[in-house]
């Protein structure tokens, strides 16, 4: 099992059932030291499912900045779903949540 923290589309349930073949329940978090910015997506497939041109980005920021979002316990298989379904655009990170809990996220490619 993983951890997966989500600010984005990864938290819409039409998203979700497509994504991972069924809704997952997450819990309320935070990634501290982090803004978000937006990302035009071009990828056909992503925007008909999430129906969003704009997509947030987490980018690092100022030690007072935050990110809210839902932490969601993948199995390693819907971990892999996840990674098909973002794009390029993004890259998955490892991070500690506000919680103290260490989990991915979809960061920014840099």
């Amino acid at each position: 099992m993983a951890y997966l923290f989500s600010y984005g589309t990864l938290r819409d349930p039409a998203v979700q059932r497509d994504t991972f073949g069924e809704e997952v329940e997450g819990e309320p978090d935070a990634l501290p030291g982090h803004r978000l910015e937006q990302v035009e997506i071009t990828d056909p497939d992503v925007l008909a499912l999430s129906c969003e041109r704009f997509h947030p980005v987490a980018v690092p920021g100022a030690d007072s900045d935050r990110v809210e979002g839902l932490v969601f316990e993948l199995t390693d298989a819907q971990l892999a779903r996840a990674d098909a379904y973002e794009v390029d655009d993004y890259e998955r990170v490892s991070v500690t949540l506000e919680s103290g809990r260490t989990a991915w996220i979809y960061a920014a490619r840099g």
